[in-house]
């Protein structure tokens, strides 16, 4: 940013004005508003630039008060001699970029005057734009300028204005000025005016002052140090001297001249205000000899003395005592070091200070210093202002006490270690004096029982701890009866919550009681919860017991009651069921002697049969403190009033109404009544009755089931029996049947070999014995059948091994020829099933017999049979030689083979498929039906 090359006068000359930052005035606004009419522009401006800143001492159109220097058009104005005219800012690559053109207020076009004072120096700018570009005529320019020219005529009047009457102020001071005041002429040292205060305390007329020189007044001594002095003095300078002073009379007088540079009509002046100090500086002295005299003293006072600037904590003065005590010298304390440079803590001297200004001393401070060489003691120190050499100082006495405080310190630490001990130790501790007054409690007695020391200092800390006096005559007989034994107590906190606490005693030899405590609620509240869950737990398996002891409702419902109010303490326990039409009777009670029993008392209720009580139906319960205040409808305050209640506990017994409806039908309520009184009951009562409506649903069900299972088991006899008989005899008839199956089946396979001894032929031979040998197959299915323990069953196992041993015999094949083995799961084969597997198993195994081992080769045979889920695999396995790729087993004239096909896939409805590597391998699948 350019800067003028005046720059520095301009800106003073622009402070003398005195206008920047006052408020807008009314002839400002009119020119400024006349500019912006003449050139009908939105937007006029008069500023002024120091600085910083352009600032507007009047505004059209913009709401600004200030805008920074750097980003101003007035600090490019102040530049020019007589208008800058710009008129499209974004043409101008000094202004393209400016904010004030690329954003509010949109600034395209300017004109700017300066306003240039007489002595040539522009102090700012009168100034219009536009938001558009525009052109500038000559004329217009002409008008700005004369606008501009007002502007700084107005602007020398007012300062005219403020000279002139800063000089009558000046005056009015000056001459009335209570000090001798004069003004002097810098370069010859005449003087030009003095004031009337002057004349009185010199003795000179103000004509004779005129006629003299400063030297006048000065001794004759004092000259040519005043002469040097000025000699150097810049004109801007203002200095302070004592001198000695001439009187008219001869008087000579202590003074201290005040001088400041001004211009006083085109001289190049001084003014110098004039104290006369003659008085002080007698004053002084004397205080000099008599600090003189006080310092010889304390030289010889045997204890470490200091004297500091109130101002700095400077030390002016320490005596040998201190100066030994602290190990220095004279040359390294004296005007060099601070008093609190000695002070171990450095926070002393804030409260030091606080103490004198308060009181004006401070006596018997303990505080620790430390010595040159580091090391520490402690002391006990004195202070008083006073003033030294003419400045307000500080006395500081100090007194060695490092022995006493380490001392002290010793017993203190001991103390503190005892103390962190007790207040460590998590236990409530509390220190009783002989008249039973408290006097020291440890941190954990306040956090638990949430009293003070300091509030039980006034009141009976036994009756505050223990305001029931059964429970406060304990407390005193448990403290005065000295036995180091551990007591249980109910204790009142501040807060007035009840806790339990257990504590001991110890008596100590001067008859103070140290009492310890601890606070056991929560064992306590874990002892209560275990002996009520335990009681709960009993309770429970008393009535679980008696319903596996008795199926008899009435059984429970009577011991269920009785355990109830024995364990609750209440004066009557009553089970009620309701009838279809909500009206109930009291099926089962124990009650204290003395109260109504209620035992088969017939209860209706019209707020039931109304629709009340709806909440028992979704298992609600409900524990009433006081009937009269739960909010009951009068007839059921009437109801129980009948029975002498005062307040009860209820819980619904609900039974699922069946198993394909889950929701619970109402048929009865456990209830629990107090008739002696109101009573507050715990939750954990309530929720014991609630537990037992269980296993009382539980015992009504069985009961119910009870019933209905007898009656059912006397139909199902009947219906056993029946069964049994019917079953007899269709096990004979079964029976009879496969027998006369077999027979007439052996009587075939009989003829058939009967007819074969008849024959020569050997194929006719061999085909007789090949259906002889399927008719056996099947007729071992019905021997085993009717030979099997129960009838229908089919040993599957037995009678494949049965089946391929035959086989073999009637080949006449031995074992040691062809080896046999068969691997059968446990799988279920109905008849027709193991048909089906019994011809295809004989068809295949003859077909191995006769063709797989020719020249009577060893081989074997493996038959296995596989559970695989809901299907059963056969396999039939051979190694001898062979399938011949030729033969299309599945087409062709061997009845054998298309018997097999035909039984697999029609008999058994399962597939078949032949493998022939290295061995000949038949794998049967097929469904697993249920045994018919």
């Amino acid at each position: 940013m350019p800067l003028p090359e005046n720059e520095i006068q301009r800106l003073e000359l622009l402070h003398q004005y005195q206008i920047l930052d006052t408020p807008p005035e009314e002839i400002f606004d009119e020119l400024t508003q006349l500019a912006a009419d003449l050139f009908d522009m939105p937007m006029a401006i008069i500023s002024l630039v120091d600085a910083e800143r352009e600032w507007f001492k009047s505004k059209i159109g913009i709401n600004q008060t200030e805008i920074p220097r750097s980003v101003s058009f007035g600090a490019y104005t102040i530049l020019e001699s007589e208008i800058l005219i710009i008129p499209d800012t974004l043409s101008d690559e000094r202004f393209a970029a400016n904010p004030l053109v690329i954003s509010e207020p949109y600034c395209r076009c300017y004109a700017g005057v300066p306003l240039i004072t007489v002595s040539g120096f522009a102090m700012g700018s009168l100034c219009v734009f536009d938001s558009v570009p525009r052109d500038f005529s000559d004329k217009e320019k002409a008008i700005l300028q004369k606008l501009a020219r007002q502007i700084i005529k107005y602007l020398d009047f007012n300062r005219k204005k403020n000279i002139y009457e800063s000089q009558n102020n000046f005056n009015l001071l000056f001459l009335n000025h209570p000090n001798p005041m004069w003004v002097i002429d810098c370069h010859n040292l005449k003087f030009l005016d003095v004031n009337d205060a002057a004349v009185i305390h010199y003795g000179y007329s103000r004509s004779e002052f005129l006629q003299m020189c400063v030297t006048d007044l000065i001794i004759s001594e004092n000259v040519p140090i005043l002469e040097q002095n000025c000699e150097q003095k810049n004109s801007n300078t203002n200095c302070s001297r004592e001198w000695k002073h001439l009187r008219k009379d001869g008087q000579i007088i202590d003074v201290e001249v005040v001088a400041h540079s001004i211009e006083y009509t085109s001289y190049n002046a001084c003014l110098e205000v004039i104290r006369d100090i003659t008085n002080h500086k007698q004053k002084e002295q004397t205080l000099h000899n008599s600090e003189a005299r006080l310092r010889a003293i304390s030289e010889a006072i045997p204890i470490p003395l200091l004297i500091s600037r109130l101002s700095d904590s400077l030390i002016l003065y320490a005596n040998q005592k201190f100066i030994e005590t602290f190990l220095s010298t004279s040359e390294d304390l004296i005007n060099c070091r601070q008093a609190y440079d000695f002070y171990y803590n450095r926070s002393d001297r804030e409260i030091i200070l606080a103490e004198l200004a308060q009181h004006g001393y401070l006596h018997n401070y303990e505080m620790q210093l430390k010595r040159a060489n580091s090391t520490s003691f402690w002391a006990i120190a004195s202070f008083q202002f006073l003033t030294f050499n003419g400045e307000a100082a500080i006395l500081t006495v100090l007194y060695d006490i490092t022995e006493r405080k380490n001392a002290e310190t010793s017993l203190q630490e001991q103390n503190e270690f005892l103390q962190n001990i007790f207040e460590s130790i998590p236990l409530m501790i509390a220190l009783i004096d002989v008249n039973g007054k408290l006097q020291w409690v440890n941190q954990e007695w306040e956090r638990t029982l949430g009293w003070n020391l300091q509030d039980l200092q006034t009141c009976d800390i036994l009756q505050a701890l223990y305001p029931d006096p059964e429970d406060q005559q304990y407390a005193v007989n448990f403290i005065q009866s000295a036995q180091r034994i551990w007591g249980d107590f109910r204790t009142q906190t501040q807060e007035g919550r009840v806790i339990d606490t257990s504590w001991t005693n110890v008596h100590l030899a001067n008859g103070q009681i140290i009492g310890i405590g601890q606070n056991i609620t929560e064992r306590k509240q874990t002892e209560r919860a275990l002996k009520t869950q335990l009681e709960r737990e009993q309770l429970m398996r008393t009535v679980t017991g008696r319903i596996r002891q008795s199926l008899n409702l009435q059984d429970i419902l009577d011991a269920t009651v009785k355990e109830v109010r024995d364990l609750l303490q209440v004066d009557r326990v009553i089970v009620l069921r309701f009838a279809s039409d909500m009206s109930a009777t009291v099926v089962a009670e124990s009650v204290v002697n003395g109260w109504t029993a209620s035992i088969d008392a017939q209860i209706v209720d019209t707020c039931f049969q109304t629709g009340g009580g709806k909440e028992y139906y979704q298992g609600h319960k409900r524990a009433i403190a006081n009937i009269y205040q739960a909010g009951l409808t009068e007839c059921h305050i009437n109801l129980l009033e009948q029975f002498e209640v005062k307040a009860n506990l209820v819980v619904p017994i609900l039974l699922q109404v069946s198993e394909e409806n889950l929701s619970s039908g109402l048929w009865g309520l456990l209830i629990a009544h107090q008739c002696s009184r109101t009573r507050e009951w715990e939750e954990n009562q309530l929720d014991l009755l609630d537990q037992l409506s269980v296993p009382i649903a539980i015992a009504i069900q069985q009961s119910s089931i009870l019933q209905q299972a007898q009656i059912e088991i006397a139909q199902r006899q009947i219906a056993e029996a029946e069964l049994r008989n019917a079953l007899a005899e269709k096990e004979v008839l079964l029976k009879e049947i496969h027998h006369r199956v077999k027979n007439n089946l052996q009587i075939v396979s009989s003829l058939l070999q009967l007819q074969s001894q008849t024959l020569s032929d050997p194929e006719v031979i061999k085909v007789l014995r090949d259906s002889q040998n399927r008719i056996d197959s099947i007729s071992l299915i019905h021997r085993n059948l009717y030979t099997a323990p129960n009838i229908g069953q089919l040993d599957i196992a037995d009678y494949i091994q049965n089946l391929a041993t035959s086989l073999l015999i009637s080949y006449q094949v031995s074992p040691a020829e062809i080896g046999l083995e068969t691997y059968i799961d446990s799988v279920n084969l109905n008849v027709d099933q193991a048909i089906a597997c019994g011809l295809i198993i004989n068809e295949l195994i003859s077909n191995a017999l006769k063709h797989a081992f020719p020249n009577q080769e060893v081989g074997s045979i493996i038959i296995r049979l596989c559970n695989l889920g809901d299907s059963i695999e056969m396999t039939i396995r051979d190694n001898g030689i062979g399938f011949s790729n030729e033969i299309n087993w599945k087409d062709t004239n061997s009845l054998g083979l298309s018997l097999v096909y035909d039984l697999v896939t029609e008999q058994l409805e399962g597939t078949i498929i032949l493998e022939t590597h290295h061995e000949t391998v038949f794998k049967i699948k097929f469904p697993q039906l249920t045994l018919q």
